[in-house]
């Protein structure tokens, strides 16, 4: 029983699940991209990999550049193009202004060099020795079984206890991508610890109420003291309002700052079971089951969506209730598929 085991063995645990999920094994070439404060994550990642027989390389982002790194650096580009992965790992912290890095980051890993890549941005610890030690056969199954009913949907409908109340339309020919933490083909990646569904809707329309953002502020504000509460319409942002004004206006001027940042990009629901309450940080909160939203870009390599942005920042609402072209499939948080 994981229950059993102490925080080491949990950590040595979730470092094999990161292994597992991409399949890793001896002909494999790892590339592992890590900053300094998570280098321990890092090498925990390595030794699992090299436990297969992988070939496996690490690098430091501080090598690269002066951190926050707000573009790609051409001699990590040519580290990649060299090396020819075949898996590559992303274990770092988030910085103010890094998701400029790595938005492009992303299609050159999977598309370009066509590896299987982990995004652990933000990876810590304690997310470690807990969401990575999830059943990931059961996060598997789930997360294809929602996969099937929300992937034609025309509505979604849903509601959370502490006031949220959104409907989001969605585009035929726009795809939903199943998260599902099993990457053992080439050209395809997820954010560990897995477990979701998503897409970029084609409109979002209500109010959602925030108990934890994205990006930088996951970090920074961790669970918020005072909900953030957005308004929607035609799929943007109309107003930014929480107790915590100083919070409303950090946030506002940010989606505010690029073009299409305050528009809708990302429409999801989470499907790890194991998680039971919020942490404040991004990576493992979006994975609760219920509702997540993001702003900004709508990841149209892997979406199909027809425009861009230069950031993406995640809201989460907790305690969900929601229903997919009438059909109830959470009720307060629970799944009842």
């Amino acid at each position: 029983m994981i229950q059993n085991l102490t925080f080491e063995e949990r950590l040595q645990l979730g470092a094999e699940n990161a292994i597992r999920c991409m399949g890793v094994g001896e002909n494999d070439r790892v590339f592992i991209i890590t900053d300094y404060s998570r280098q321990s994550i890092a090498r925990l990642v390595a030794a699992a990999a090299l436990d297969q027989y992988a070939d496996v390389t690490v690098r430091f982002l501080e090598h690269y550049g002066t951190r926050p790194i707000t573009s790609f650096p051409e001699t990590l580009r040519q580290d990649l193009l060299q090396m020819r992965p075949t898996v590559t790992y992303y274990i770092a912290t988030a910085q103010p202004g890094e998701i400029a890095f790595r938005i492009p980051l992303l299609p050159f890993l999977v598309t370009e060099l066509k590896v299987r890549h982990g995004h652990m941005i933000g990876i810590e610890e304690s997310l470690m020795a807990e969401s990575m030690c999830a059943d990931y056969d059961e996060v598997f199954n789930l997360t294809n079984q929602v996969y099937n009913v929300v992937r034609n949907a025309r509505t979604i409908h849903v509601t959370s206890t502490k006031g949220s109340d959104v409907t989001a339309t969605f585009h035929e020919d726009w795809k939903w991508v199943p998260c599902h933490g099993r990457y053992h083909e080439q050209g395809t990646w997820g954010n560990l610890p897995e477990g979701e569904v998503f897409t970029a809707p084609a409109s979002v329309d209500g109010v959602i109420v925030c108990d934890v953002l994205g990006d930088y502020f996951s970090e920074k504000y961790g669970v918020l003291a005072q909900p953030l509460v957005i308004s929607m319409k035609n799929g943007s942002i109309t107003n930014v309002t929480s107790e915590n004004t100083q919070l409303a206006q950090e946030v506002r001027e940010y989606l505010f700052s690029v073009p299409n940042g305050n528009r809708v990009g990302e429409f999801a629901i989470g499907t790890l079971t194991s998680l039971k309450k919020l942490v404040g940080n991004l990576l493992q909160d979006e994975k609760m089951p219920g509702l997540h939203i993001a702003f900004g870009n709508p990841y149209p390599q892997f979406t199909g969506a027809d425009w861009q942005a230069k950031i993406h920042v995640d809201v989460i609402p907790s305690c969900c209730t929601i229903e997919v072209d009438g059909r109830l499939i959470m009720r307060d948080g629970k799944f009842i598929i």
